[in-house]
């Protein structure tokens, strides 16, 4: 996606005439992390990266120690806290959903 881009001369796809794309909507539909790419593009457009970045970081964090977590990380990987972050509160189902798709994939 990335070479793409460079090619239309654009930053990202969201800019893109074609968006969304049958290559980016696979890329959203293989993997947990990816469940809010549609309305991370969207704000990306909106208010610009600097800003969505900030808003993630504080999206992945821990509501007890400040900690980053994943979309894997059902508990905060430093202290515990359950859900780990807000991403995991909001789409704890859709995780545990796909994630059993893609190891049914990989067996």
């Amino acid at each position: 996606m990335v070479q793409c881009a460079r090619e239309k001369g654009i930053e990202f796809c969201g800019e893109c005439r074609e968006y969304p794309c049958s290559e980016i909507k696979t890329f959203q539909e293989a993997m947990p992390h990816r469940i809010e790419l549609w309305d991370a593009l969207a704000r990306i457009q909106e208010v610009g990266y600097d800003k969505w970045y900030m808003e993630m970081a504080e999206h992945y964090a821990c509501k007890s120690c400040g900690t980053i977590n994943s979309a894997y990380d059902f508990t905060c990987r430093k202290c515990g806290n359950e859900p780990s972050c807000d991403y995991v509160r909001l789409h704890r189902d859709e995780i545990i959903a796909q994630l059993g798709k893609l190891q049914g994939q990989i067996k």
